[in-house]
């Protein structure tokens, strides 16, 4: 493991066991109205993303779905990990345009010198004081739904709907856990009983999603709400990485029907569909210093397949929803 240790890259997320568990959240102030919490100003934070995350996908769905896209402001790195973490070399002269930093460890450093763990998206920066506020991966879609919701568009969905909360709050736990981490805990197993724990438990959840969905448009029925925001992004890049390249190789989502189905129908939503780059997602999974070592791929070859264009097929989900013509049915 030690070859890894100058990307800062899982190794202390490694357990004797060979398994994985995710570094903790640093920067998990949260926004609100309490003297305790990051104020809610409309043109004052920066929200950064690698278009391959999926944890930082799902805040960018909401960003869009809930007009927040014109008072939160988005710069995305390129697809590499270098050994200082992410960087803006996408950009004209490798910098992030309002901030100026060329690594986003800059944005981590600002905000504690000391700061050891890996810099992840997605990153909220506060542009202010040009430093690092919020990084909460788990909470940040809520923070959107809820606290930020006197700058949502007018014609904005009820994705977190108050009395299905608790409901999504379950499904929160167990997407996040089981299926947005669990393919990192296949991926990243360093041992053989640890990887097919974590197989076995992927799964079993897969297996019971599409048993749930046989008999529901989506999670929580007829809506779409945050829940299935936060499991979209794993299900889209599923087929074309972590089946293969992560070993996670009992099914593809395709192999399940209602799964499948549920997929497109959710990627065939403009917010979706617009902040998916499937390209950008393979390139940066198969070709990232760090990944290619530790997948063996050292020459960075790129999988020509499969096929995205399946994700624009018909879908047929409409025939589980009352009102197939309307997919937001929640009112403000």
């Amino acid at each position: 493991m030690e070859e890894f240790t100058k990307f800062k890259t899982f190794e202390h997320e490694i357990n004797e066991d060979g398994s994985v568990s995710q570094q903790k959240i640093i920067f998990n102030k949260p926004f609100g109205d309490s003297e305790n919490s990051l104020p809610v100003e409309a043109d004052r934070y920066r929200l950064f993303w690698m278009p391959a995350c999926p944890h930082a996908h799902k805040v960018i769905i909401v960003r869009q779905l809930l007009g927040l896209d014109k008072v939160i402001s988005l710069s995305a790195t390129g697809p590499y990990r270098t050994e200082r973490g992410w960087t803006f070399n996408n950009n004209k002269d490798g910098k992030d345009p309002v901030t100026g930093v060329k690594y986003l460890e800059e944005l981590y450093l600002m905000a504690d010198p000391n700061y050891q763990g890996r810099p992840t998206v997605p990153l909220i920066a506060d542009l202010k004081t040009g430093k690092a506020v919020n990084n909460d991966y788990v909470t940040l879609t809520i923070q959107f739904e809820t606290v930020w919701s006197k700058f949502h568009k007018k014609d904005a969905p009820d994705i977190y709907p108050e009395h299905a909360r608790k409901e999504i709050d379950k499904w929160t736990y167990i997407i996040n856990d089981e299926i947005n981490l669990g393919v990192y805990k296949v991926g990243f197993a360093h041992t053989q009983s640890a990887y097919e724990k974590a197989y076995d438990n992927l799964f079993r959840r897969l297996d019971h999603l599409e048993e749930h969905l046989s008999k529901n448009r989506y999670l929580l029925g007829e809506k779409i709400t945050d829940s299935d925001i936060r499991l979209y992004p794993t299900l889209a890049r599923f087929d074309i990485v972590y089946y293969l390249l992560f070993k996670a190789n009992k099914k593809r989502i395709m192999d399940y029907p209602n799964l499948w189905g549920y997929a497109r129908d959710l990627y065939q939503e403009p917010a979706f569909k617009e902040t998916t780059d499937f390209s950008f997602i393979k390139d940066s999974y198969y070709r990232s210093p760090h990944l290619k070592k530790l997948f063996g791929n050292t020459y960075g070859i790129l999988p020509k397949g499969p096929d995205v264009s399946v994700w624009n097929t018909p879908h047929d989900r409409a025939r589980l929803s009352s009102d197939p013509q309307n997919k937001f049915l929640i009112e403000k």
